[in-house]
């Protein structure tokens, strides 16, 4: 008889078919990668960031590759949420996976009022609050290192969001990121998004200035993950864990193996990002390697990892 594995997890009462996300601002509306792979067999998906008007982002070039990663100052592009509930939501309902959509503002009452507005979609199962984004003038990053501020714009977007999961994002560049953590579970976080990306920037030295027209950009990818998965342990020991509140982390996961290590950090489920910009379906051979490598060490849950290091 075939040996089997159970990857489905428990994250903030939803269960999912297996650990695997999308990262935000990485796989657009979900309808792109249509073509790469078989969204549904993901364990979750987080759509871009979405905010209350359309919004054009920064001007180009807005991208570009580094030593083992990417930088990005994309700056929040998207539709607006009018055009996306109209749009794009009646396209979720063709996947049998919940849809996350990350949420993004300028002020604490743009955050609300788009979650208000998404708050009436039955076909999403939760909000990502983008209090961590290191590419725009306004809101962002700003939210995001204040734990007073954390506290007052998670509460304020708990009370809008009706009865959809939240999730917030938090964002490495912090003196303590346990201390945010805090804040935002306190205030009525159901799980935690870890991390966003640092704030970088790569010099021309023929035109010596900025290679993005932002200037800075955030980091991602491979470069980063050794933090992630530090501050991922971090979070888990001294915040997460004593508060039966899930993490979804992610940071430069290339495959299974790297997703695991997060796993066994403290993470119950993972997102992954930068890797789709190279292998679209990137996300979908993870799930068969945390499959395999759960077989060759006799691990019957996938659970069974989360927080496992010795």
């Amino acid at each position: 008889m075939e040996q089997k594995v159970d990857l489905t997890v428990d994250f903030a009462g939803l269960r999912l078919k297996n650990p695997v996300f999308t990262a935000s601002g990485t796989c657009g509306y979900a309808d792109e990668l249509g073509d790469f792979m078989d969204v549904s067999q993901l364990g979750g998906f987080i759509t871009k960031s979405i905010t209350l008007q359309k919004r054009d982002g920064n001007p180009v070039p807005r991208v570009v590759e580094t030593d083992s990663g990417m930088l990005n100052a994309i700056g929040l592009a998207n539709i607006g949420v009018d055009r996306f509930i109209v749009e794009k939501v009646p396209l979720i309902k063709q996947f049998d996976t919940p849809f996350f959509v990350n949420v993004a503002g300028s002020t604490i009452e743009e955050y609300t009022s788009v979650a208000a507005k998404l708050a009436a979609c039955s076909e999403i199962a939760g909000l990502e609050l983008n209090i961590s984004c290191p590419n725009v003038k306004k809101g962002g990053i700003t939210f995001g290192t204040d734990p007073k501020l954390v506290s007052e714009i998670t509460s304020a977007v708990k009370n809008s969001a009706g009865d959809k999961l939240l999730i917030v994002k938090l964002t490495p560049s912090i003196t303590d990121i346990s201390e945010i953590a805090s804040a935002a579970i306190d205030a009525g976080a159901d799980a935690l998004s870890m991390i966003n990306t640092f704030t970088a920037m790569v010099i021309d030295i023929e035109t010596r200035r900025p290679v993005l027209a932002n200037r800075t950009g955030g980091l991602s990818g491979p470069a980063i993950k050794p933090i992630a998965v530090y501050l991922t342990n971090k979070v888990y020991r001294e915040i997460a864990k004593p508060a039966n509140v899930p993490i979804l982390a992610g940071g430069g996961i290339r495959n299974a193996a790297d997703a695991i290590e997060f796993i066994i950090a403290g993470a119950t489920a993972v997102s992954i990002g930068t890797a789709s910009f190279i292998y679209p379906d990137s996300a979908i051979k993870i799930i068969d390697g945390i499959r395999k490598y759960c077989l060759r060490h006799n691990i019957g849950r996938i659970s069974e990892l989360t927080g496992c290091l010795k």
